[in-house]
């Protein structure tokens, strides 16, 4: 018998705070510590790979481009075996492990507890990727499981969730990364370690409080025998183990990523896509094209913006005067400054969504990517100022740099909130899973591509030039969107009319 979206909770974890059940904080915490153990690494990476490996800006921009890519595309992975067979609990728990295990594994190399070279470093980093293809995409699932449909409280949920994410994206990069940078990459990589074991801690002492939710699809999913005639969870856990050589071979190949995996996938990918298409009625075609569009669009938007922790950590490092009150700050500290932002931002930009609408000027989704993308090009025309201050080798000012992280903030809040609803609201239902998954897929390419980009600054290009090239790319790709959004807006009303008649019928 399956267990229901909806399972009935124990007395205990009845109890509520702030009108929500006691279970929702456990993901909150174990959220929060998860995203400090992944955003002080990733404040370290690029710096990390520079002095380790010697790289060049180019070859570090591209192993930090393929890292976060791998990354994003893992967690099409482990939500698809977390929905057949081993349950969200156990998913989160696997995922925990692995990236705790990889934090370590990177700080007990640098205090040559194990050998330090490329494979326990690309091992180490393979862990995490894989780790976070299991817990990341399962954690958030176990937020909405914990209310019922219709339940009003779930939208104030998730914007409780999701301002755990942002703590501990603010808190990472200010100790882990000043701390990484000034005294050694292994006790940033260790304290990020203890994050996601505190994370872990809390994940597996509060358990009790999310009732039955989170347990595998049915009794006896885990103990079905697979395809390779082992139990089917046993087969979970081992193969999870023999993705990570897998992906240590692949973020040690950044342009075999670059030029064959991902052309591959992702061609795949919209080959069936395109196929689907053209076989659906004319309201699903029509839906399916709309979510391409955006999803391209959203490539774009996330390339630029994902040069955070690549080429404007390198800028930030090189040019930028970092002393504050007098005390110079590391260069992957700076990536606290997008997380205050959303932090302080986030209840204004929900609070203008909602009146605009009620006023019926809310801009449409096609609007939003547009705004989106002109405003992550605004944030690089600060950088560009900041680049120029630097022609006679001197140091930029950091209000640039905040300039920037501000614009990017205000694009984010624009896009990203819209674009998982939008997929929800424009896929056929037969193919929600695929569409989503695509979505995910669309940001690891952006990770990708962000890489390449700040390898040119490596190049005789420079920073001013390729932060140039990004306003070109960014503002012409926003206003192409704004050219396009009748279109798309007519396609989207077709498919939300066709919703209506389906449920009407």
């Amino acid at each position: 018998m399956s267990t229901p979206n909806y399972a009935p909770l124990t007395p205990e974890s009845e109890r509520t705070i702030l009108g929500h059940p006691r279970g929702l904080f456990v993901l909150f915490f174990t959220e929060l510590w998860e995203r400090f153990n992944f955003y002080g690494m990733r404040a370290l990476l690029i710096f990390y790979f520079m002095d380790t490996f010697a790289m060049n800006k180019t070859g570090a921009s591209e192993s930090y481009g393929a890292y976060n890519g791998l990354v994003y595309a893992t967690p099409l992975l482990g939500g698809l075996l977390a929905d057949r067979v081993i349950g969200y609990r156990r998913s989160i728990v696997l995922g925990a492990i692995l990236m705790a295990a990889g934090e370590f594994g990177l700080c007990f190399a640098g205090f040559h507890l194990i050998p330090k070279n490329q494979y326990t470093i690309f091992a180490s980093l393979a862990l995490i990727i894989v780790g976070n293809g299991f817990f990341k995409p399962n954690i958030s699932t176990m937020v909405g499981k914990l209310y019922p449909q219709g339940d009003k409280r779930r939208d104030s949920a998730f914007t409780i969730f999701y301002m755990g994410i942002n703590i501990g994206a603010f808190l990472a990069p200010i100790f882990c990364g000043q701390i990484g940078q000034k005294y050694g990459f292994h006790y940033g990589f260790g304290l990020a370690g203890l994050g996601m074991v505190l994370g872990l801690i809390i994940f597996l002492k509060g358990k009790h409080l999310l009732g039955n939710h989170g347990l595998p699809p049915t009794p006896e999913a885990m103990n079905a025998p697979s395809p390779i005639g082992i139990p089917s969870g046993m087969a979970v856990y081992i193969g999870a183990l023999l993705l990570v050589p897998i992906a240590a071979f692949f973020v040690s190949k950044p342009d075999i990523v670059i030029h064959y995996a991902a052309p591959l996938v992702g061609g795949g990918f919209l080959i069936y896509l395109l196929w689907e298409a053209f076989r659906s009625t004319p309201a699903e075609r029509v839906g399916i094209f709309a979510a391409l569009i955006l999803s391209f669009f959203s490539i774009v938007f996330w390339a630029c913006f994902e040069q955070a922790g690549s080429s404007m950590s390198l800028f930030t490092e090189s040019h930028v005067d970092r002393k504050v009150f007098g005390y110079e700050l590391e260069a992957s500290v700076f990536q606290f400054v997008n997380a205050l932002f959303i932090i302080l931002l986030a209840s204004p930009f929900a609070w203008l969504w909602i009146k605009l609408a009620r006023s019926g000027k809310e801009p449409s989704s096609p609007m939003k990517f547009g705004l989106a993308l002109i405003q992550v090009g605004l944030g690089f025309v600060a950088l560009v100022i900041a680049a120029r201050q630097t022609a006679d080798g001197g140091k930029a000012s950091l209000f640039w740099l905040f300039a920037a992280y501000f614009f990017h903030t205000t694009g984010e809040l624009c896009l990203s909130p819209v674009g998982l609803s939008m997929i929800t609201k424009l896929a056929p239902a037969r193919l929600g899973g695929v569409m989503m998954g695509f979505w995910f897929l669309c940001t690891a390419f952006a990770h990708l591509i962000g890489g390449v980009i700040a390898g040119m600054t490596g190049s005789d290009a420079g920073f001013e030039k390729v932060f140039t090239m990004i306003i070109y790319f960014a503002c012409g790709s926003g206003v192409v969107m704004f050219i396009l959004t009748p279109v798309i807006k007519k396609w989207e009303n077709i498919r939300l009319a066709s919703h209506a008649e389906e449920a009407a019928g």
